[in-house]
């Protein structure tokens, strides 16, 4: 089974808009949305959902009023301001808790207990191109890395019992933590950029982090038109570092119109920028077949 990840060292460059595009050119694929904090490939898929889970992660202090003395010693120790007194009672803001257990450990009458946290929802569902996993973090949760790998883990597995042989996993941007989740042990990184000073130097960045891992990358431009002297300094990068340039993509309103009516640009229109992302598929499709299993 391959794997291919795209993603971006900065957002905003178009990475979900080509994911969805690759979406609707590969065949026998499931495909897999990782940028957990931020999930929007399901606005060009429109899954229909089959499965819903819980996604639990660490811990939130939970107190017990019944047996709170309001003694304050947990105001005192908690570090993020988590825990403030009105109205004679003590309140724990679920939000700016940490989950470090400090005010549990020193509440006299264990008034203070630590749950496990419901921290986001994880689904399967069905697209017009086949199999989705998405999931969604909640508001202001930690462990994206720990839910970016049940997404990949449980794909892998939609894709064992549907006989599917290609993963099509739709990235995070920058270099952190849900990045290296969602490209560890991929067999391609697709890295979209686009020619501006702040993607060149991101470019750069994300690039450090597959070498680090060893994963075949390869690039593709978007809306190289917008500033060629820009985009000439990234194809002189990618020269130096000796990584292929899979296609350029011009700057097209189409993307927009298509993203309005929820259609990838392979649905909406045959125009050149749609015929760029037909031919960096044909190639990623190619180098994926010349890889050893």
């Amino acid at each position: 089974m391959k794997q291919v990840t795209i993603i971006s060292g900065k957002g905003g460059t178009g990475k979900t808009v080509i994911s969805g595009s690759f979406a609707a050119l590969a065949k026998n694929k499931i495909m897999a949305d990782c940028d957990v904090d931020a999930a929007d490939l399901h606005l060009l898929l429109h899954p229909r959902i089959k499965e819903r889970h819980e996604f639990k992660a660490g811990s939130k202090a939970v107190l017990d009023e019944e047996e709170c003395i309001l003694c304050g010693m947990c105001i005192q120790v908690c570090r993020f301001s988590a825990i403030h007194e009105t109205e004679d009672r003590m309140v724990i803001d679920p939000v700016a808790c940490e989950g470090c257990g400090v005010c549990a450990l020193n509440c006299s009458v264990e008034a203070i207990k630590m749950e496990e946290n419901m921290s986001g929802e994880w689904y399967i569902s069905d697209t017009r191109y086949g199999p989705l996993v998405h999931a969604k973090l909640g508001i202001a949760e930690e462990n994206t890395g720990k839910l970016v790998t049940l997404v990949r883990q449980n794909a892998r597995t939609t894709a064992q019992k549907n006989g599917l042989n290609l993963i099509v996993i739709d990235g995070p941007p920058g270099i952190g933590c849900p990045v290296i989740a969602s490209i560890t042990g991929v067999d391609l990184v697709v890295v979209v950029t686009e020619p501006t000073l702040s993607a060149i130097a991101d470019l750069d960045r994300v690039m450090s982090l597959t070498r680090h891992f060893g994963i075949e990358t390869v690039i593709l431009i978007n809306k190289f038109d917008i500033n060629c002297e820009n985009t000439e300094k990234i194809e002189s990068f990618c020269q130096k570092k000796n990584l292929e340039v899979l296609s350029k993509i011009p700057f097209d309103n189409s993307f927009t119109q298509a993203m309005v009516q929820g259609k990838t640009i392979i649905e909406y229109d045959n125009s050149g920028a749609t015929q760029q992302i037909k031919k960096a598929w044909e190639k990623i499709e190619q180098k994926l077949n010349s890889q050893k299993d």
